[in-house]
């Protein structure tokens, strides 16, 4: 679709969810749609009603995380209209403490979304069914596609052959971080780095 057709719809849209409906863009061909997170039900479930729209598929749900922001989480929806032959990306903005409402009820492939996104950032879903961890175990700490979740992680899992069970411990590194710099002799430093001492000789 051309970007006026995709303009057009999104004006469709925000015409009729004028309170639902934060803002409306079209980049790269793409039609995105930016809605409050209280009343993202109502948004989906008009776009997968709505004649002009029919966006029957939920294809995805993710999570982003800006640490920067106070709402630091996006919620994205992607949808597919096989009507249209069209994608739309739906956007809420919520923070670590405030839920968003689930789309289980109207999508029910959100269901392993939503768990995967409170699994990997943490982000809360209200009145979902079974809102547990997908793919961390269950004693996890933590939520690792946040920025600000450590590389290490906090605890290592091995099997002990003394205990003859799997067991839980603090992560231990085998040496200090290392500060890696990869400039070269022929990049301006302003000293011999390891192996690079022939260039001294010069």
């Amino acid at each position: 679709m051309t970007d006026k057709v995709l303009k057009d719809l999104g004006d469709h849209i925000a015409g009729r969810l004028p309170n639902e409906v934060i803002a409306v863009s079209v980049a790269f061909g793409e039609l995105t749609v930016t809605a409050r997170a209280d009343h993202v039900q109502k948004v989906l479930t008009f776009l997968r009603d709505d004649g002009d729209c029919l966006f029957k598929q939920l294809v995805d749900l993710c999570g982003a995380d800006y640490p920067e922001r106070v709402k630091r989480f996006d919620v994205v929806y992607h949808l597919l209209s096989v009507h249209l032959n069209q994608r739309i990306r739906v956007k809420v903005e919520t923070d670590a403490d405030t839920p968003v409402p689930t789309a289980t009820e109207i999508f029910p492939a959100a269901g392993w979304f939503e768990r995967e996104a409170w699994d990997m950032y943490g982000i809360f879903f209200a009145d979902h069914p079974d809102l547990r961890r997908m793919l961390t175990d269950y004693g996890f700490s933590g939520h690792p596609l946040r920025k600000d979740f450590p590389l290490t992680g906090y605890v290592e899992v091995r099997y002990s052959e003394e205990e003859k069970r799997v067991v839980y411990e603090p992560v231990k590194l085998a040496q200090e971080f290392r500060s890696f710099d990869f400039m070269s002799p022929w990049e301006s430093a302003q000293y011999v780095l390891p192996g690079d001492e022939k260039a001294e000789s010069k």
